[in-house]
């Protein structure tokens, strides 16, 4: 009688000590691109943080939409996405502060070797986009709202394609993040257009290969800011400024800058204070 009773008193102590112990655990939740985790960066770059914080980062990857949208509704402490206008216009609307651009890369035309739209090695993405469209082939569009589909929308546009004719057709929708869609392209022997860091780190290439590449709209800029606290009480201030600070620190810029796959870099940061 008197083991049981010590065995309850025991377990019913340890569960006293580990409670605290559990409220104390610092902790946040960062929205962030499909791309800056299938490319694999964050697997680098939040063990260092981590150790140094002690702050656990939980990472919910979507679409740069889908991302700011959780920030919009406080589900997240931190967003860090890559379409400069929308974020902008996040920060405009109140619902995100203190904006750091802290890394770049660029996107790519992936399409088959065969190239039947013939525009490999074009350095001039709207002509391309053109002749894609003129030979109507195929092309794999993610229309997730991400960063990437908003360039891609970006990019049609300017070169005045109307793709309601296509969509169904020789364009088509994954609704899905960088890497399904990528997927969706191997196999259907497809254009796309993706950011060049997780097509790096993309294995199931088949008979894809970067067709164009090089053209100064391709640039792709990434920024991270803090969700307002003032819209929503229960955001983590100290601990996702933390972050914000050490990514954008001599620290955090030369852990993005240290990542690379095959001896190539995939993100290059350009924080300026």
């Amino acid at each position: 009688m008197h083991r049981r009773r010590f065995v309850g008193i025991a377990a019913i102590t340890a569960l006293a000590l580990a409670a605290p112990a559990a409220a104390q655990e610092k902790s946040i939740v960062v929205a962030s691109t499909t791309s800056t985790e299938q490319s694999g960066l964050f697997k680098h770059i939040l063990p260092p943080f981590e150790r140094k914080t002690g702050i656990k980062v939980r990472v919910v990857a979507q679409g740069t939409g889908q991302a700011l949208d959780m920030g919009k509704r406080g589900d997240a402490d931190v967003v860090f996405v890559h379409d400069r206008d929308a974020e902008l216009k996040f920060v405009a609307e109140g619902y995100g502060v203190d904006r750091r651009e802290v890394m770049y890369n660029d996107f790519v035309v992936v399409g088959p070797s065969a190239d039947p739209a013939k525009v490999r090695g074009s350095k001039d993405v709207i002509d391309a986009l053109k002749k894609i469209a003129a030979a109507q082939a195929p092309f794999v569009s993610r229309g997730d709202r991400s960063g990437t589909h908003a360039a891609e929308l970006r990019f049609w546009k300017a070169a005045g394609i109307d793709l309601a004719a296509g969509r169904g057709g020789w364009y088509r929708e994954t609704g899905s993040g960088m890497g399904p869609t990528l997927n969706t392209a191997a196999a259907m022997n497809a254009y796309a257009l993706a950011d060049r860091g997780t097509w790096l780190s993309f294995k199931n290439r088949q008979s894809l290969v970067v067709a164009v590449e090089g053209d100064g709209k391709l640039f792709n800029q990434y920024g991270v800011m803090l969700v307002n606290p003032e819209k929503h009480r229960h955001v983590k201030k100290e601990l996702g400024m933390a972050f914000v600070d050490w990514i954008a620190s001599p620290e955090g810029q030369a852990a993005i800058a240290s990542y690379k796959i095959g001896g190539e870099q995939l993100f290059f940061p350009n924080h300026r204070k």
